[in-house]
């Protein structure tokens, strides 16, 4: 078995609403070869990997899959279990997979991860494995695994981070990690947040920086008159020795710069105990500060926003002895807690025998070796942070006033609006001041997986405090609007746009022709798929996103946002056919009914009702649906008018809404620039689309009625979409047409003109169309057209050289030998062959690939244009 490629899919997809990668596999002439026909296959295998014991399988029932196994099933299948598997054993919690078979040998399978490299680092290891267990030779698989397990601890998001994850997507708020960074954006746009773990994007960098200095940090707590600890910076020893006999015995040392307890020496009694520690300590910190010891209790307090949220009073590890076993064996079986991971990865950090520890027993007399009694408490640090493996009790109801007010004033002396602060006090419910107590330090991204994992008492939510204070207590998102389809996505988007920015709103748009961050295109191309949303979702400016969504980009990398608030299925016809495995219109539907699928629950999905194949996905929406048509009896009108929906219509030559009941006009069809006169349905069609999902966002019909009588069908606005230039006596049309549905539609149109001369088309068809599709187009302009130029795209899409052209010019001949169609492969001389064939009042209708060189054609050639600028004109 050997992978081909790999595709990852980091939001809803075609396969999952989860997030998935797809694996196609060369299965290298065993797709005939049952599991039970390997030598030794299912016995080595369930010993390697005991979880597929548990796995139910499509049969749902107990050991389901060994069942399968058993009985004999393909290495695709088992492949899928064992990728499923082993992110199970390292405690990744995913279950969605599936194997299907593309031709023979060739299968693809889809597994639902968590971590992308880690999961694509077990899928080599699971191909790896079965090759072994085929060929009866061992890999060193533990050694593999172990190195998978140390990918997961780079990449898994810590619990911090997570907590504060989940509570925005409690709020419905997606969460976006950039790229690989560990930095995260809570929502789009506008309402886009920022986080890297506990730092929010309004803390202060400074502000930050001064936490982490904590001799700066003291003395500007002194100032305010808030308690701390007597300390200074040390020098040398001679200073060391000075320092510690001013302060007086106990005394701490620790880093002047430092984090997470790391470091910190506490409890020093004597001359000889400050000169080992000090000797100690030097080897691994420059700068070392040296302060007055207090005995008490180690709490942590939370502040968000300058308000605390949590306390918890944080206890040093310890072992309880069994009189049987030495330190160290307490120690690992203290370790095998399944709460305690490495660093921060779980709710307890697991307790690393290092100098700290070896130094904080050897002043009690004690080594790793001693036995303590039965029920003995081995303190084995001094200092109790949770990430060397202490552990906490909730305290947040116990905190009095006073504190809370000091924790306050300290947190606003350095300006974090997020930070934890450590006292250490005999009883937090009492001012630190009258029991002795001290603020110890200020810390800037305070881990708070103490509060909402403690030990004992009640978890806090802290995560929700700090994704509340982000949005000012409000947390909300940017609306998104999504448009699929096969035709008038683009036109349907810009129409939305364009009422939108009309009203002040800052619009991101995508669409097939570029990317635009309020009305200016920050990039030119095809901008329908994924990482093209991407930069409209990450843009702070946006208010609004609006989002062409076409077919390839769902296929290739699924949804780059996580739910809309307004789908729009404008049509679903016969295009693309036999690509990426989508071969039937049915196939073409499933793709695009994921757009509709992915709407928030009271968000709306616009349907048009008059399409045969949209209305076959209706039963896979489940938000309210917008039904649009051109014919008010429609049976899905009519039902969402009886139930006092949203629908919209056409009645009396004019747009119409109905909502709840009520009747709104919103514009006469003849009065609708795009619809040139009423002459282009399919553009009133469009309209109607961006009408609906206009109404759906809680638009004012008056505005919507506005923004549609003063959207012009040219260049600026609708660039590409039936744009009609006077040019020497004649009408060049420039329509972004590609497929047999965008052919008909415009074509038709132009039959529509009465006392017209010759049309003549310049056409071609994208080189991944089906035969079929080709011949069909080139019978409807074999039947339409006076006169035929064929061109043929740049990127032919897999075909030769003049493949297309000739059947386009095959089907075209086969049907009207007089038309004596002329090849032009290049685009803008095709244009130049219609011109020296067309006479004055003749229309040339370009069906183009690209269109900023026809206009750069146009625009050089001006001293044959009778018109001193080119421009837009009427026919």
């Amino acid at each position: 078995m050997k992978i081909i490629q790999k595709r990852i899919y980091e939001g809803k997809n075609i396969y999952s609403h989860k997030k998935c990668i797809r694996i196609d596999v060369d299965l290298e002439g065993y797709c005939e070869t049952p599991s039970n026909k390997i030598p030794n296959f299912n016995f080595n295998l369930l010993k390697i990997i005991p979880e597929l014991n548990e796995h139910r399988c499509g049969i749902d029932e107990d050991r389901g899959f060994v069942k399968r196994l058993e009985e004999g099933t393909y290495l695709a299948h088992v492949c899928e279990h064992t990728i499923i598997a082993l992110q199970n054993r390292l405690g990744i919690d995913v279950a969605y997979g599936k194997a299907r078979e593309i031709e023979g040998d060739f299968y693809y399978i889809i597994v639902q991860y968590e971590y992308k490299k880690t999961t694509l680092e077990i899928i080599n290891l699971a191909i790896d494995l079965m090759n072994s267990l085929i060929k009866q030779e061992a890999i060193n698989f533990e050694e593999r695994l172990s190195f998978v397990r140390s990918i997961l601890l780079k990449e898994e998001i810590g619990p911090s981070t997570k907590a504060i994850c989940n509570a925005a997507k409690e709020y419905n708020l997606p969460v976006i990690q950039l790229a690989n960074s560990g930095i995260y954006q809570i929502g789009y746009g506008k309402m886009g947040r920022l986080i890297e773990a506990t730092i929010g994007e309004k803390t202060s960098c400074l502000s930050a920086d001064i936490s982490c200095d904590k001799l700066l940090t003291k003395q500007l707590l002194e100032i305010q008159n808030i308690p701390v600890a007597q300390g200074y910076k040390i020098f040398n020893i001679v200073d060391l020795l000075k320092k510690a006999d001013e302060i007086g015995y106990p005394v701490v040392l620790k880093p002047q710069f430092g984090s997470k307890g790391k470091n910190v020496l506490l409890n020093i009694q004597n001359e000889k105990q400050l000169l080992k520690s000090y000797e100690v300590l030097k080897k691994e910190i420059k700068d070392i500060i040296i302060e007055k010891f207090f005995v008490g209790k180690d709490y942590r307090i939370c502040l968000v926003n300058y308000k605390v949220v949590a306390v918890s009073l944080r206890m040093s590890p310890s072992v309880i002895g069994n009189g049987k076993d030495n330190i160290k064996t307490l120690i690992e079986r203290l370790n095998e807690d399944p709460r305690r991971g490495e660093d921060h990865e779980k709710q307890l950090t697991k307790i690393k025998i290092d100098t700290e520890l070896l130094l904080s027993l050897k002043k009690r007399n004690l080594s790793l070796d001693y036995i303590p009694r039965m029920d003995e408490n081995i303190i084995l640090r001094e200092n109790a942070n949770i990430s060397t493996g202490g552990i906490a009790i909730d305290c947040t109801d116990d905190i009095c006033e006073e504190n809370i007010d000091y924790c306050i004033r300290a947190a606003k002396v350095l300006g974090l609006d997020i930070c934890g602060i450590d006292i250490c006090a005999k009883d937090i419910g009492i001012p630190i001041d009258f029991n002795d107590g001290i603020i110890m330090e200020i810390n800037a991204a305070p881990g708070i997986r103490m509060h909402e994992y403690p030990c004992e008492g009640k978890k806090r939510d802290v995560g929700k405090s700090i994704v509340e204070m982000l949005y000012n207590g409000h947390p909300k998102n940017i609306p998104v609007i999504s448009i699929t389809g096969t035709n008038g996505k683009t036109t349907t988007s810009r129409l939305i746009n364009h009422t939108l920015s009309m009203i002040g709103y800052n619009v991101g748009m995508t669409c097939t022709e570029g990317i635009y961050i309020n009305k200016k295109c920050i990039h030119h191309g095809d901008d329908s798929g994924f990482d093209s949303a991407k930069a409209v979702l990450l843009n702070k400016d946006v208010d609004f996103a609006v989002l062409e969504t076409a077919r390839g980009g769902i296929i290739k990398k699924g949804l780059a946002y996580n739910l809309a608030d307004v789908a729009i299925i404008t049509n679903i016809t016969n295009d693309h056919l036999g690509l990426n495995g989508i071969n039937s219109i049915e196939d073409l539907s499933f793709v695009k009914s994921l757009v509709g699928e992915a709407v928030k629950e009271d968000g709306y999905v616009v349907i048009n009702a008059d399409d045969e194949y949209s209305r076959k996905i209706i039963p896979r929406i489940k938000s309210e649906k917008i039904y649009f048509s051109k014919n008010k009896n429609n049976e899905l009108v009519k039902e969402n008018i009886v139930n006092g929906k949203i629908a919209i219509f056409v009645e009396d030559n004019k747009i119409v809404v109905i909502n709840k009941n009520k009747k709104y006009e919103i514009i006469e069809n003849d009065k609708l620039p795009i619809s040139y006169n009423g002459m282009l349905e399919y553009n009133i069609e469009n309209a109607m689309a961006a009408c609906a999902a206009l109404v759906g966002l809680k638009i004012d019909y008056c505005v919507i009625s506005k923004a549609f009588m003063n959207f012009e069908l040219n260049g600026s606005e609708n660039s590409g979409r039936f744009n009609v230039y006077d040019y020497n006596e004649r009408k060049i049309i420039l329509d972004y047409g590609h497929n047999f549905e965008g052919y008909n539609a415009v074509l038709n149109s132009l039959n529509k003109i009465k006392n017209k001369n010759n049309i003549i088309g310049v056409i071609g068809v994208p080189g991944d169309r089906q035969d079929e599709m080709i011949d069909q187009i080139g019978a409807l302009c074999s039947e339409n057209l006076d006169k035929i130029v064929i061109k043929e795209d740049i990127d032919k899409r897999g075909r030769k050289e003049g493949e297309i052209a000739g059947l386009l010019s095959q089907s075209i001949l086969k049907r009207n030998k007089e038309i004596k169609p002329r090849i032009c492969l290049d685009e803008v001389k095709a244009l130049e062959e219609a011109l020296n064939i067309s006479k004055r009042g003749d229309i040339i209708i370009v069906f183009y690939e690209k269109l900023r060189p026809l206009l750069d054609f146009i625009n050089n050639n001006k001293e044959i244009n009778n018109e001193s600028d080119l421009k837009y004109g009427d026919i």
